[in-house]
């Protein structure tokens, strides 16, 4: 009597157990798909906490913020890298062509962005590149990072509260100006260049941007004869003067390098300014002219 009343209950519990209607008991044929995979690619228009320069990055570094908060760098362009150079296995290097050609989208984007050229003003931009882990992972991005600088001496970053969207337009005081140089002890160099309105006393004056041939970064830092040429033109353009061998007995003319690495990332623009040999002026010098400037 106990196995048939165990056998009575073995078949009730059974019974019992028995799925509802719509119900076929397979645990594994109603789970729909999971997505493909797909890699990390950061955001344009966010901000960051940063205030040196970035190289590369993954989604491991990755917290952007609000930049309406205070911030030290702001993203304002991603590209892809396309074509032939997105099937490499490794990033392509910079220097390279397909660096070359992000620098050169980058560089037009940051210009859209903040209403002219960026190097007009204390501003810097970043290519910043993936990481090896990011590229192999199938990262194929390329982000554009503008830093409003300290000053035209460091390539440190300054805290800012709001996005650079027209900033050149906006905040005049990011625009390179004039500036009272202090010269090294040898007089032959300059050690820094401390900003002044130009209507106060000042030697020296941002006069423009002059474009660097696409050369190896030791023949461009030696051939300084080449680099003085170009701004000179740059200047004379600028204060309405001839651009002839009379030039340097009018005016002088000096200009601040980049480095190898922003040269390798593609960078060609050279910041040109005027210098006063011997005196100070208290006003600037855009369209001066030879009556102002005359041969001595």
């Amino acid at each position: 009597m106990r196995w048939l009343a165990l056998g009575v209950l073995a078949v009730a519990v059974l019974t019992g157990c028995s799925g509802p209607a719509g119900v076929d008991g397979d645990l594994t044929d109603d789970w729909t798909a999971l997505p493909e995979p797909k890699p990390f690619v950061p955001a344009s228009g966010v901000c960051h906490a940063g205030f040196k320069q970035l190289t590369e990055a993954s989604q491991g570094v990755y917290f952007p913020l609000d930049c309406g908060g205070q911030h030290g760098a702001e993203t304002v362009h991603v590209g892809q890298f396309t074509g032939a150079d997105a099937e490499r296995a490794t990033m392509p290097p910079r220097g390279t062509k397909p660096t070359l050609a992000a620098f050169a989208e980058c560089d037009a984007k940051a210009k859209e962005y903040v209403g002219g050229d960026w190097r007009h003003g204390l501003l810097k931009l970043d290519l910043i590149l993936p990481s090896l882990q990011a590229w192999a992972g199938g990262g194929r991005w390329f982000r554009c990072d503008l830093r409003q600088l300290e000053s035209i001496d460091t390539y440190s970053g300054t805290s800012r509260a709001a996005p650079l969207k027209d900033a050149l337009k906006d905040e005049p005081k990011l625009l390179l100006g004039c500036f009272r140089p202090v010269l090294s002890k040898d007089g032959r160099t300059i050690d820094v260049m401390n900003a002044a309105a130009c209507t106060t006393p000042h030697r020296a004056e941002f006069v423009g941007i002059w474009t660097a041939p696409d050369t190896s970064y030791t023949d461009f830092i030696k051939n300084t004869q080449r680099i003085l040429a170009g701004c000179g033109g740059v200047l004379a353009a600028f204060a309405k003067l001839p651009n002839d061998r009379n030039l340097t007995y009018r005016v002088g003319t000096t200009y601040g390098v980049v480095s190898e690495e922003e040269w390798r990332s593609g960078d060609r623009g050279i910041k040109c300014y005027l210098w006063m040999y011997d005196r100070e002026v208290r006003r600037s010098m855009k369209g001066a002219g030879p009556g102002v400037l005359p041969v001595r």
